[in-house]
């Protein structure tokens, strides 16, 4: 019997694959936020582990990670890793007390190499979520405004899986090409065109509904670049969810875009890019690349004009690195002609 129901239509949307995908750097890679009963040291011990285990996750988007010997190993020493942390109380439905833990970026980097995991690198797709709620009054929209507490509950399940979620301004714009009724129904060709101008190309939809006992049951479906996954499931409450859908997100996500670094270490590869007009331009294209993880170095090897020819010292092949770069909108690749590198890309300003 149930008292009440909660039924939430999750809709992150991307529609119409492009040439490159929007992407974002992911800033707390190597941070996590985990619930503690109280300040003392064994709490904050466990907490260390499950935050290790949390990073661990998003760095390599994968749990299969957990089960390394390296990870077993790592996880027992996790609290003399932690470089800061600090305490942290919450409001409703959040648990009352948590800490926010910073590991070590390169000491996580060594585990992940000895564990033999793919790395997800910090460049990773943007996911726009559209929520509808049906409750007492009807169907409305989730918004930061309206339902702040469901809001903080979706991106923070999508936080702690590494992936970045935005969601709509829902301004006159966005209420005009899309209505709850239509994104209830699933309406795929209201969506694309309410979603189109945020340039995305990832959907994930879900159905949710509450029990009295606060169990969640519901159906997720995920849409990129193509493809589709359902997947149905029943979680405790509304958080393990949103969770669900994250996990769903994160886990193909990453097995598109990480990768297993070169056993042998670093190799040569040469690229060019064409278009570089500015000293910003060129900045924008080093940083870039050395922002990858997987590049240990770039090196400029010459400016002819508009032409910027490097050396990329990786720890990939040049496909797996070609599409890591895919996710940068600014990189667009090009035939390499007369040129002996193995990349090409034409600088979008």
């Amino acid at each position: 019997m149930r008292s009440k129901s909660l039924l939430v239509l999750c809709l992150f949307s991307a529609f119409l694959p492009a040439l490159n995908v929007r992407a974002e750097m992911v800033t707390d890679l190597y941070g996590a936020t985990v619930s503690v009963a109280d300040q003392g040291s064994n709490a904050l011990a466990g907490a260390s582990r499950r935050g290790l285990s949390e990073v661990l996750i998003k760095v390599t988007g994968s749990r299969a990670v957990l089960k390394s010997p390296a990870a077993t190993e790592a996880l027992q020493s996790a609290r003399g890793q932690v470089q800061r942390f600090a305490y942290v109380r919450n409001k409703p439905p959040q648990p009352p007390l948590s800490v926010r833990l910073e590991f070590d970026s390169v000491w996580v980097m060594g585990v992940v190499r000895r564990s033999g995991a793919p790395l997800w690198t910090a460049n990773r797709p943007v996911v726009l979520a559209w929520v509808v709620m049906e409750g007492a009054e009807g169907k409305q929209f989730v918004t930061p405004e309206g339902t702040p507490a469901e809001a903080d509950l979706l991106r923070a399940a999508f936080s702690r899986r590494g992936v970045p979620v935005q969601l709509p301004v829902f301004d006159l714009a966005d209420m005009a090409a899309l209505t709850p009724d239509a994104a209830w129904r699933l309406d795929s060709a209201a969506l694309a065109a309410a979603s189109a101008r945020y340039n995305v190309n990832h959907v994930v939809a879900a159905r949710m509904t509450t029990l009295t006992n606060g169990e969640a049951t519901g159906d997720w479906s995920y849409q990129f670049e193509g493809e589709r996954i359902n997947r149905a499931l029943s979680v405790p409450d509304i958080t393990a969810f949103y969770a669900s859908g994250a996990g769903l997100v994160a886990d193909e996500m990453a097995a598109r875009y990480a990768v297993l670094p070169r056993a042998d270490g670093a190799g040569e590869i040469h690229m060019q890019v064409m278009g570089v007009t500015s000293y910003a331009d060129y900045a924008s294209v080093v940083r870039f690349l050395e922002d990858l993880e997987l590049v240990e170095a770039a090196t400029v090897l010459r400016v002819q004009g508009s032409q910027l020819e490097l050396s990329l010292q990786v720890s990939v092949d040049a496909a797996q690195l070609a599409n890591l770069i895919a996710l940068n909108d600014r990189l667009l690749p090009m035939p390499a002609v007369g040129t002996t590198a193995e990349l090409s890309y034409q600088w979008r300003n």
